[in-house]
């Protein structure tokens, strides 16, 4: 099962869609064709110098499982933590901003919602991720388990 399809099952889709006033195809749309950007990312952070550590450090430093549980909330998503997300995996707004640009080159769909998207995409990533790997609790104790997880989407992406 591909990630996009995981973060549907969740109600990750359903609940940025409402929280944006879009539509639930625009939401997957513009999901599936975020989401190999930001787990490409995610990648590179691990193999980099902090290693995959370093990132599981990171989202259980946010709140790990928790992540995908402030998206599902109902509420407005604090999506400061998903922009803390996307600058260790991109390294800086440069590289989202780019991001969105070529998203919404691809899809059509309005650069500045895709823009919107991101956060709360790479929070419901990372809090899959951290719930996936550390068990009922949600947090991640290290780069072992999110490695495995992370390995399983790169490899599910690259399949496809």
């Amino acid at each position: 099962m591909s990630l996009a399809q995981m973060l549907q099952q969740s109600g990750a889709i359903d609940s940025m869609a409402r929280e944006l006033n879009i539509d639930e195809q625009t939401a997957r749309t513009g999901a599936g064709a975020l989401l190999p950007a930001i787990v490409a990312g995610m990648g590179r952070t691990s193999a980099g110098s902090s290693g995959l550590g370093g990132l599981a450090g990171v989202i259980g430093g946010l709140g790990g499982g928790g992540l995908l549980e402030s998206v599902l909330g109902g509420g407005p998503t604090e999506t400061n933590k998903g922009n803390d997300i996307l600058g260790t995996i991109f390294g800086g707004k440069d590289t989202s901003r780019g991001v969105a640009s070529e998203v919404s080159a691809i899809t059509g769909i309005d650069e500045a919602l895709l823009k919107k998207m991101l956060p709360i995409l790479a929070m419901a990533v990372a809090g899959y991720m951290a719930k996936q790997a550390g068990g009922p609790g949600g947090q991640a104790s290290g780069g072992g388990a999110l490695g495995g997880i992370l390995g399983s989407i790169v490899g599910g992406l690259s399949g496809r």
